[in-house]
C-alpha cells in the first residue's frame, strides 16, 4: 500500500487535481482511500457525486466514541473509499486537530490493514501549511510520497518551496520523500519549462503538466470527476497520463529547497515578474 499526501498552495486545483487522479487509479482497477484533510470537507465530493459526507470530528461529536469504520468511511467512483477529517466548530481550537484525530481513529478502526485491500492511500491537505497537524503526513511517516501541486503563478512556486523546506525538514525521521511536481497548468507564459526549471533546481520532476480546460469546470458544475462525467474528453486522457505516472514513478527524492533570492532570479529569468 502506497500512502501519497497531495500539498499546495490554497486555490491552486489541488482537491481537484487529487480527485481527478485518484478516478484514474481507481478506473485503472487500483482501491484507493482517500483522507480529506482540510476543514472545509471538500476534499471527496466529486468522487461522490456531490454528496455531503459527515466528517469524522462531526461523528465523534454526535457518537462519542463509539464509532465503526462505515460511520467514517463512504463509498465513491469506482469503489474509492472516502473520509473527510472536518475541523473544530467555528472560532474554536485547531484546525490542524481533525487531522491527527482522523488519522490516529481511522488507524485504530483498522483503515490500513491488510484486509482492507488498499493499493494507495491519498491525504489532500490543506494549502501549503507544514505546522501543527497539517504536517502529520509528514512528520509522522503517514505519508512516504509527497506530490505538489504548483503553477507557473509566483505565489505558488513560494509555495512549493516551502513545502520542499518541510519535507527536508521530517525526511529523516519520517522518511517522506518528494514524487515530483504536478503542474495545474494557468497558462503563465513559459510555464511549462518554468516549472520543469523549478523542479530540475530542487532535485525532483515535474510529473504532469495538466493543462487548463473549463471541461474541469463543467464537471465540477456537475459534481464529478472529469473521467466520470465525460471519459471520452482528452482532459480526461491528462488525468488518466497523470495517474498512470504515479503508479509507475520511482523517483522519490529529499528535495533541495531554493534559498528566496535565487527562486525570485528563476521567475525574473522567465519573465513572470
Amino acid at each position: 500500500m502506497r500512502k501519497i499526501a497531495i500539498y499546495g498552495k490554497g486555490g491552486i486545483g489541488k482537491s481537484t487535481t487529487t480527485q481527478n487522479t485518484v478516478a484514474g487509479l481507481a478506473e485503472a482497477g487500483n482501491k484507493v482511500m482517500v483522507v480529506g484533510c482540510d476543514p472545509k470537507a471538500d476534499s471527496t465530493r466529486l468522487l461522490l457525486g456531490g454528496l455531503a459526507q459527515k466528517t469524522v470530528l462531526d461523528t465523534l461529536r454526535e457518537e462519542g466514541e463509539d464509532v465503526e469504520l462505515d460511520d467514517v468511511i463512504k463509498g465513491g467512483y469506482g469503489g474509492t473509499r472516502c473520509v473527510e477529517s472536518g475541523g473544530p466548530e467555528p472560532g474554536v481550537g485547531c484546525a490542524g486537530r481533525g487531522i491527527i484525530t482522523s488519522v490516529n481513529l481511522l488507524e485504530q478502526l483498522g483503515a490500513y490493514e491488510e484486509e482492507q485491500n488498499l493499493d494507495y492511500v491519498f491525504y489532500d491537505v490543506l494549502g501549503d501549511v507544514v505546522c501543527g497537524g497539517f504536517a502529520m503526513p509528514i512528520r509522522e511517516g503517514k505519508a512516504q510520497e509527497i506530490y505538489i501541486v504548483v503553477s507557473g503563478e509566483m505565489m505558488a512556486m513560494y509555495a512549493a518551496n516551502n513545502i520542499c523546506k518541510g519535507i527536508v525538514k521530517f525526511a529523516d525521521a519520517g522518511g517522506v520523500r518528494l514524487g515530483g511536481l504536478i503542474c495545474n497548468s494557468r497558462k503563465v507564459d513559459n510555464e511549462q519549462a518554468l516549472i520543469e526549471e523549478l523542479a530540475k533546481r530542487l532535485g525532483t520532476q515535474m510529473i504532469h503538466f495538466v493543462p487548463r480546460d473549463n471541461m474541469v469546470q463543467r464537471a465540477e458544475l456537475n459534481r464529478k470527476t472529469v473521467i466520470d462525467y465525460d471519459p471520452t474528453h482528452p482532459q480526461a486522457d491528462e488525468y488518466r497520463q497523470l495517474a498512470k505516472k504515479i503508479h509507475e514513478n520511482q523517483l522519490f527524492v529529499i528535495p533541495k529547497p531554493l534559498e528566496i533570492e535565487e527562486l525570485e532570479t528563476l521567475l525574473v529569468e522567465f519573465g513572470i515578474v
